[in-house]
């Protein structure tokens, strides 16, 4: 009969090929889209890939510019954290200080029930009422523009603002509130001078995270971005993201193509803006955790 030590043994060994498992195929991961992506950068060079203002992969000769690229997609992400970072911080402090513990253990959940709700739903969203809406509204000749995905974003990413940064203010220790009230303070005072600002790295984290959620969507930027591939001067006109492109493009691409090479290019770039959030947000979570518990 197996002991308890050998079962624990057994135990530690699945976890631990479960573990290498998942380093397994981020590897793979990395090195296919490296293997597919490096191609285009020997063949045009990576600044003038990333600094090319034409994408026009399918004109003889084509243009490989994702300029127009990265700036859309910088600019739906920089409007969404416009609409998601003050309504979902105002959020987290609502369910965290102000609701009554029965409504929260409501609410919260049902907050972070909307980040199981698939892109593609907010997208038909997106496309059925709010395109029409800013259409009529600002009188454009279409709603699909960086405003529409902007809005729709920045609503994808409240659940995971409003969940992370909740969860940081709640970390902060009850013992600061009670000095604060103790001491005059009002409770808006305690919050703004007291709760926020210790809380103030993992609320980084939380926005960080969102933004992340935000720049690696696909379904919802490709329904309601408008898909032009130009550089916009506005958030008015439609734009196309970098996902959107690789959406939109590679299921019609020749393997092997320069085209092809292309959109690996640009799931690189992605790849790595997409790791340099999540490092800095590691980062700001670390630094969150030793002020508040000391260590």
């Amino acid at each position: 009969m197996i002991n308890w030590r050998a079962k624990e043994r057994i135990v530690q060994v699945i976890l631990l090929l479960f573990a290498f498992s998942s380093i397994l195929f981020l590897t793979g991961i990395i090195i296919v889209l490296f293997k597919e992506g490096l191609p285009i950068f020997q063949k045009i060079g990576l600044l003038e890939f990333i600094f090319g203002k034409e994408w026009y992969p399918t004109y003889y000769p084509p243009e490989f510019g994702i300029f127009p690229l990265l700036v859309a997609s910088l600019m739906v992400t920089v409007g969404a954290m416009i609409v998601a970072i003050p309504i979902g911080i105002a959020a987290a402090v609502f369910i965290a200080y102000i609701l009554p513990e029965k409504l929260k253990n409501i609410i919260k959940p049902v907050v972070e029930l909307l980040g199981a709700i698939p892109s593609v739903i907010y997208g038909l969203f997106g496309l059925k009422i709010l395109a029409p809406f800013l259409q009529e509204f600002f009188g454009l000749p279409i709603g699909l523009t960086a405003l529409t995905a902007s809005i729709m974003l920045g609503i994808m990413a409240l659940p995971t603002i409003v969940s992370l940064a909740e969860d940081a203010i709640s970390a902060v220790p009850k013992t600061y509130r009670d000095a604060s009230l103790a001491l005059g303070g009002t409770k808006w005072e305690t919050i703004s001078r007291v709760i926020l600002p210790t809380a103030t790295s993992g609320i980084i984290t939380a926005i960080i995270l969102g933004i992340g959620r935000v720049i690696g969507d696909t379904m919802t930027v490709l329904m309601v971005a408008g898909g032009a591939a130009i550089i916009p001067k506005s958030f008015l006109v439609p734009v196309r993201p970098m996902t959107a492109s690789i959406a939109a493009e590679m299921g019609e691409t020749p393997v092997g193509s320069d085209h092809y090479f292309a959109l690996f290019g640009i799931a690189i770039i992605l790849f790595l803006i997409t790791l340099l959030f999540n490092v800095i947000a590691d980062l700001a979570q670390e630094r969150f955790k030793k002020k508040v518990t000391g260590r």
